[in-house]
């Protein structure tokens, strides 16, 4: 069991939800109850399942909750490139958020090998 928020991952993924919900304030109205939480919940369940797998007393436990969490980064990916090709975001906020999801992907994979071969 670790402090979730001592874990830079935790912390790169709050940041991706905190751009993503400035991004997404300017999305249609009309949008409010589908891409717009679709989106915002798909990206808060990233640092959501990493702060509740460091609440668990396995590393079995902790890769499941990290595996949820790559599997949240996905449907965030997805859910950006919709958003960009519905014209709800620019390019240059498709970009930022692109390259937060691509670290926070490649930092829980990483993790999550460890936490598997248990070096953690």
């Amino acid at each position: 069991m670790q402090k979730f928020k001592d874990l830079i991952l935790w912390k790169e993924a709050h940041q991706l939800t905190v751009k993503v919900y400035e991004v997404s304030k300017k999305f249609p109205k009309e949008e409010l109850f589908g891409v717009t939480s679709q989106l915002r919940r798909a990206a808060t369940s990233i640092s959501c399942n990493i702060a509740e797998g460091c609440g668990r007393y396995t590393s079995k436990d902790f890769a499941n909750f990290l595996q949820i969490s790559l599997g949240s980064t996905n449907e965030t990916d997805y859910l950006t490139i919709l958003a960009k090709d519905l014209n709800y975001i620019s390019e240059g906020d498709f970009d930022i958020l692109q390259e937060k999801i691509n670290k926070v992907r490649a930092m829980n994979i990483n993790l999550l090998e460890k936490v598997r071969n248990k070096n953690v």
